[in-house]
């Protein structure tokens, strides 16, 4: 008992030593780890939702210059404008769509209360750490750094968890559901877009400025 007290206690800054024992033997309990995990999660959700809110004032700022470029009939800032516009709506929608799949994650981390959902669970949610880790870079450069630790985190808790549990990883079942919740998280990543922020300019056709101020 003192020795697993020591354990879940000691210092958040292990040394060298104590990391590489730490990825052969986990150290804890695997609630407070899942728990931990879920904590860094939440706040890679925080800093996506400010990506997504500097993006959406860029956006708002670029669209004005496009307007005011097309009423002064100056078509070749427009465009140059236009693409502008569209790649930062590009990085905006990567970012949402990153923020709902790991929204996505939370909610089913949230819901494992016994060992055996956590092999269930995990293995599916390590595939789309991966994919948003893999896809974030250019708009959160620092979130490599911090998802792969989460990954890492996870990945210890679902060894521990299948090997108490004895359990044979269904791999193919957990990309297929990864897959799933990329897939709807792009589908709704893309609606929000388009709900939030007005269409580009279309040819000669003016839009108006209404609301833009």
């Amino acid at each position: 008992m003192p020795q697993f007290a020591d354990r879940w206690t000691k210092s958040s800054s292990p040394t060298i030593g104590e990391k590489i024992k730490e990825t052969i033997r986990p150290p804890g309990p695997l609630k407070p780890r899942l728990d931990a995990a879920m904590r860094q999660i939440n706040v890679q959700i925080s800093k996506l939702d400010s990506v997504t809110a500097r993006l959406g004032s860029k956006d708002d700022a670029i669209f004005k210059r496009i307007v005011s470029a097309i009423q002064r009939h100056d078509m070749p800032h427009a465009s140059m404008f236009a693409n502008e516009l569209a790649e930062i709506r590009k990085m905006n929608k990567m970012a949402t769509q990153a923020k709902i799949a790991l929204e996505q994650i939370v909610l089913r981390l949230n819901t494992v209360q016994e060992l055996g959902d956590v092999v269930v669970t995990l293995t599916p949610a390590m595939a789309v750490i991966r994919n948003v880790k893999s896809g974030i870079g250019s708009v959160l450069p620092e979130a490599d750094h911090e998802m792969g630790e989460i990954s890492g985190l996870l990945s210890s808790i679902l060894v521990e968890a299948g090997q108490v549990e004895s359990r044979t990883l269904n791999f193919e079942a957990a990309n297929e559901d990864a897959e799933r919740i990329i897939s709807e998280a792009s589908i709704v990543a893309e609606e929000r877009i388009k709900d939030k922020f007005p269409e580009l300019p279309m040819g000669d056709k003016l839009p108006t400025t209404e609301g833009l101020e």
